[in-house]
């Protein structure tokens, strides 16, 4: 593969802007285009639910300070979205009229708010979080509101609804599974963070489902539930998960996954010559679990916008990193490593979950250590981090009592 005169990456966010300085880092003279529909500069999306959300900061983590990207030769456009990509002539057009050939194409497209599928969906006063504009305006609501309803009970939904009590409104959330968290956590784990919100004033209503959201042109008055019930508020929230960006690929004819991202091999190249796919859109075939693997978190935005670098530049090397997340509500801190199969794994506790201080293993049925998460310890990580990229095979004692950093 000989180098590639000029490399255009599609979606100015984490992923993208990971990905046009890891090319640099690595050598790269010719052209880079970073180009992303966000009209600020690409930053961090964690801290819009958590710092921005809670009012403890103004702005989010930005990739890199303003300077970075002509210092280095990076032409960034921000607020041009990609409309067409043509790729058998290399050529990727945007809705200002121009075209851009590239010798490599990077598609980092991110993740859009899944909506609401009920009546009601454009009140205002209905809102969703992915961006900066959706996180400042959000807290201004939460600042003014007296009653705010979440709809969803995921990270999003759950961080939200600690900012919104932080700002002393009262906070009802909505979720069809019998916990917060349960798809990801399991009953166990996902009572701590349900209990963690009752302490603090959260209500609940879990197995229920939003039939409508109530209001008129004025303003949202609240959502009628399947049961009936109306649960009057001033601001609603819709965290009812994400989708991967992927329209722009797939009209271009590139294969989807079953699990609704672009597929991609253990490279992150998809089946088109030169064009790779990181971040949230990324089903990537994963070396260490045998199967595809889409995960919507930070690191995995970052590792692989650095590590497709590489790749675009001649390399062929597999993107290996376990999914890694992290998640900060009240005074409950956690980290979450690995990717644990819950109708298969157990559960394996360190420490005391009624206290929120403790360190939970996801063991498979022949001992390895598929996931572990550190809630409220911070000593650890190195070692969890060795457990599960090495599925290190531990007896359950070892793991409960034994020093973490001398097993695996």
């Amino acid at each position: 593969m000989s180098e590639p005169r000029k490399i255009v990456i599609v979606g100015a966010g984490l992923a993208g802007a990971s990905a046009a300085a890891a090319v640099r880092e690595q050598g790269f003279g010719g052209d880079v285009l970073l180009m992303g529909s966000d009209p600020h500069r690409p930053y961090e999306l964690p801290p819009l639910s958590k710092g921005v959300l809670l009012g403890t900061a103004d702005e989010p983590d930005w990739v890199h300070e303003e300077s970075y990207y002509a210092g280095h030769d990076i032409r960034l456009s921000s607020g041009l979205t990609a409309t067409r990509l043509e790729l058998g002539a290399r050529l990727v057009l945007d809705d200002a009229g121009g075209e851009h050939k590239f010798d490599r194409l990077v598609l980092a497209t991110g993740s859009r708010p899944r909506p609401l599928p009920t009546p009601g969906g454009n009140f205002p006063g209905l809102y969703t979080l992915r961006t900066l504009d959706d996180a400042l305006s959000l807290r201004s609501a939460f600042t003014d509101a007296r009653r705010v309803v979440i709809i969803g009970g995921g990270w999003i939904g759950t961080e939200a609804a600690a900012a919104a009590r932080s700002h002393d409104a009262e906070v009802t959330v909505v979720a069809p599974g019998r916990l917060p968290l349960v798809k990801v956590l399991g009953d166990e784990v996902a009572g701590v963070f349900h209990a963690l919100h009752e302490e603090h004033g959260v209500h609940w209503r879990l197995g229920e489902r939003v039939a409508e959201v109530t209001g008129d042109a004025g303003g949202v008055r609240g959502v009628r539930l399947h049961s009936g019930e109306e649960l009057l508020a001033d601001v609603v929230l819709v965290a009812v998960g994400a989708a991967p960006r992927v329209e722009l690929a797939h009209a271009a004819g590139l294969e989807l996954a079953d699990d609704g991202g672009l597929a991609v091999d253990a490279g992150l190249r998809t089946a088109a010559p030169d064009v790779y796919a990181v971040g949230d859109i990324a089903s990537h075939f994963h070396p260490r679990y045998g199967h595809r693997v889409r995960v919507e978190h930070w690191a995995t935005a970052r590792t692989q916008g650095a590590h497709v670098a590489g790749n675009l530049l001649g390399e062929h090397e597999p993107y290996l990193d376990s999914p890694y997340f992290f998640s900060d509500q009240y005074d409950l801190g956690m980290e979450y490593r690995g990717l644990a199969d819950l109708d298969r794994d157990r559960l394996v506790v360190r420490g005391d979950l009624t206290a929120r201080d403790f360190t939970a293993f996801w063991v498979g049925e022949g001992g390895e250590v598929h996931a572990a998460m550190n809630v409220n310890q911070w000593d650890d990580g190195d070692a969890l981090q060795r457990l599960v990229d090495g599925r290190a095979k531990v007896g359950d004692e070892d793991l409960k009592s034994g020093a973490l950093a001398d097993l695996g």
